[in-house]
């Protein structure tokens, strides 16, 4: 029987991660070991013994194979958090395709360590008595600052160091004075960045009878077979209610929670939601905090003084102890992708680490993607739906207007006819409104109108876009440059931006409605670190009457004034290069509708559209999921799309555009030359939806197959073909699964 060797790290708390050490295994632990399990290893000159994580096992030696060291043990009893991220990596990088080390550094995504926050405080020294009796001295005396510092101590019992000195107004002379003379004494605890305040009083938000009803049937799901949890509930209909009612359960047990939202737009209103309901042990991520704030926060979870963490896909990794709950909500959101190698899904990722930690995993959406529909449909999950409203508010009145029509009637306007009325009426009834588009920028493309030529980024295979500054700006890379005055084909002076984007809107509806307040919300205003949190609080606070945005405008917001929505061009979306085109239009429209008439006042949607009779926008104008799904499927029946068939994306990078073409070529090769069987079609190389970014160019390969475990095999040949062919040294793989 050959040798087996493992691959064995030490620290998993700083940069150290990609340093690795080659272990032996001895034959009585053959078949034993599995990666993320704890061993005990000799380490450095000496052989002192220290614990260490297998993050995989092979049969190859790196180095010479009688130097190499021994592994003493298993420490059986020392499942640790790390450990069980351990075995999640290597699921992760098994199933969606990239090194161990990348796959370790997406679970363990805090590397550096950072210097803990301490906050020093002062207390007495001596007795209470002998501190009054001191404070006496000093005022007859005349030590005033002296007595201002000890009377501080005696009524607050303890006193931040920076209070001192700033509210009392007590030198640090005057501190070191009293440490010297024993009277006080200097502490230091340690203090989390970016705590969130508690609220005093808790409040428990009643369910209605079909909440309760979907929280007793989970739970009895929990008992019995514990399948992942898919709940389907229109838009307000209150899943938020069920999740802290489930949550709740789970803390009490002395468990813990993780709740993935999609976008750190809506961190905002959902940990002020669950800080009303739970009062404190909370936490939350996004992409905007500092590197020492997420640092806090992991640390805080790991310590157990953070019951739930709130957050996007990265919050799934948290070193909780004791998991026992992971709510994915808004399932449906293609942000739960990950973009970098590997390339997971965090839907996926979090019901293998729901396994592997023994913990319940919940999903919800108004609009479930197909994927997961068709597991519930399958039994793969558990299906709970919710049809009604919570508070009895109704679904809003849905309407289309044919923007083709619009314009035979001599209407050029962003607005059509009956938006711009509806809109009028909500101003004489202080009503707000939002409008949403799915675009950015004060224009979308600049072209000329002469010879049809679109102004191209030079590094980047996009069209620049126009912005207000008389600039033209790559949205990928960043590139500016002036605007032309002029085609650089033609040289036709009749050459501008396809305006339509939402600072465009803002100028129209300011134009038309001079008396609105109007804010804009998308990737440009929102740049700052609180962009989010005050657009957002602004507008619940009704210090605007209209909110102009992209799509995180549409997606989970509470707004209870707002009785109109109006979507704007929201099938542009239908044109782009995804087989989920149709999908995503449905959801995006669905969400945005689901915004109107959330409160007590009935709402109205308008869908402005040149595609009226696709059945993505008929079946979203009518709210009805099941009628879409079901064309849905028939379609992806057809092609083989997931879920119906399974589909694996090689995705090449390079440099050199030809080398790269080549090497995809051989990487297809080598595909039909590995799995020659009918059944599998392979589609490329061929230019994905951007084929040059950065001066680097891109190509990929699609594979189709009926079966998941086939793609991962083909993957795991390629990943073993490209390891060992050194043309492929300059040219970057990744994989991609069911995008």
């Amino acid at each position: 029987m050959s040798q087996q060797y493992a691959d064995v790290i030490v620290d998993i708390s700083s940069e150290k991660l990609d340093r690795t050490f080659q272990y032996r295994v001895p034959e009585y632990l053959k078949g034993r070991i599995t990666e993320g399990m704890v061993v005990r290893i000799p380490f450095g000159r000496g052989d002192r013994e220290i614990t260490g994580y297998v993050i995989s096992l092979s049969e190859e030696p790196k180095y010479d194979a009688e130097k190499t060291k021994e592994i003493l043990g298993v420490e059986n009893s020392q499942e640790t958090v790390e450990s069980r991220l351990i075995a999640l990596a290597a699921w992760m990088r098994e199933n969606y395709g990239s090194t161990m080390i990348q796959a370790l550094k997406t679970v363990f995504p805090v590397r550096k360590h950072i210097a803990g926050k301490e906050e020093r405080h002062l207390r007495l020294k001596v007795s209470r008595a002998e501190g009054e009796a001191y404070l006496e001295h000093c005022l007859n005396r005349h030590y005033v600052a002296k007595a201002r510092a000890v009377a501080a101590v005696l009524d607050r019992e303890w006193v931040p160091y920076g209070i001192m000195t700033g509210e009392y107004r007590v030198t640090a002379a005057v501190i070191r004075g009293l440490l010297d003379e024993g009277i006080l004494t200097m502490n230091a605890r340690e203090v989390y960045r970016a705590a969130l305040e508690t609220t005093a009083e808790t409040q428990h938000t009643l369910l209605t009878d079909a909440q309760r009803a979907v929280a007793e049937d989970i739970a009895d799901e929990w008992e019995y077979r514990d399948r992942p949890c898919l709940i389907y509930g229109i838009t307000g209909s209150g899943k938020t209610s069920i999740y802290m009612e489930l949550i709740g359960q789970v803390v009490e047990r002395g468990q813990q929670v993780i709740v993935l939202i999609p976008e750190i737009a809506l961190t905002r209103q959902t940990v002020a939601r669950f800080l009303t309901r739970f009062g404190g042990g909370i936490a939350f991520l996004n992409s905007r905090m500092t590197p020492a704030e997420r640092y806090d926060q992991f640390k805080a979870a790991k310590r157990g003084d953070v019951q739930i963490m709130v957050g996007p896909r990265s919050a799934l990794f948290t070193p909780f102890p004791n998991l026992g709950l992971i709510i994915v909500d808004e399932e449906h959101e293609n942000t739960y992708v990950s973009e970098n190698a590997p390339r997971y899904h965090a839907r996926e990722a979090a019901i293998k680490r729901g396994e592997l930690e023994n913990a319940h995993v919940v999903m919800g959406s108004a609009t479930p993607s197909v994927d997961a529909y068709y597991a519930a449909k399958q039994g793969i999950y558990r299906l709970f739906t919710l049809k009604e409203r919570y508070g009895g508010s109704r679904l809003p009145e849905v309407s289309v207007v044919d923007m083709r029509e619009e314009l035979k009637k001599g209407n050029r306007s962003i607005l059509s006819s009956k938006l711009s009325e509806a809109m009028e009426e909500r101003f004489d009834r202080g009503e707000q409104m939002m409008l949403f588009l799915n675009r950015r920028g004060y224009a979308g493309f600049v072209s000329c109108r002469s010879c049809g030529h679109v102004v191209k980024c030079p590094h980047c295979d996009v069209s620049l876009s126009m912005h207000k500054n008389g600039k033209m700006i790559c949205h990928y890379c960043g590139y500016e440059t002036v605007q032309v005055k002029e085609c650089p084909v033609c040289q036709s002076p009749y050459i501008g931006g396809f305006k339509i984007g939402t600072q465009q809107i803002e100028d129209v509806v300011q134009k038309a409605f001079p008396q609105a307040r109007i804010l804009r919300m998308d990737l440009d205003s929102t740049k700052g670190k609180e962009g989010h949190g005050k657009i957002l609080g602004a507008f619940e606070n009704h210090e605007a009457d209209i909110l102009i945005g992209t799509q995180m405008i549409v997606k989970g917001h509470d707004f209870p004034n707002v009785t109109l929505v109006g979507v704007l061009a929201a099938d542009l979306s239908l044109n782009s290069s995804d087989y989920r085109a149709g999908e995503r239009t449905f959801q995006l429209i669905t969400q945005a509708v689901g915004r109107a008439g959330r409160g007590s006042r009935p709402g109205e949607a308008i869908v402005q559209t040149y595609h009226p009779d696709h059945y993505s926008i008929v079946d979203a104008v009518h709210q009805d999921y099941e009628s879409f799904f079901e064309e849905e499927l028939s379609y992806r029946m057809l092609l083989n799309y997931p879920p119906c068939g399974c589909m694996m994306a090689v995705l090449g990078s390079g440099e050199d555009e030809t080398h790269l073409e080549m090497a995809m070529e051989y990487l297809k090769k080598f595909i039909l030359k590995l799995y020659r069987k009918s059944d599998l079609q392979v589609i490329g190389p061929a230019l994905p939806g951007v084929g040059k970014v950065r001066d680097v160019y891109r190509r990929v390969i699609y594979c189709k197959h009926l079966q998941y475990d086939t793609l991962v095999m083909i993957k795991d040949q390629l990943e073993r073909y490209i390891e060992i062919n050194s043309g492929f040294d300059t040219i970057q793989i990744q994989f991609d699964f069911n995008k």
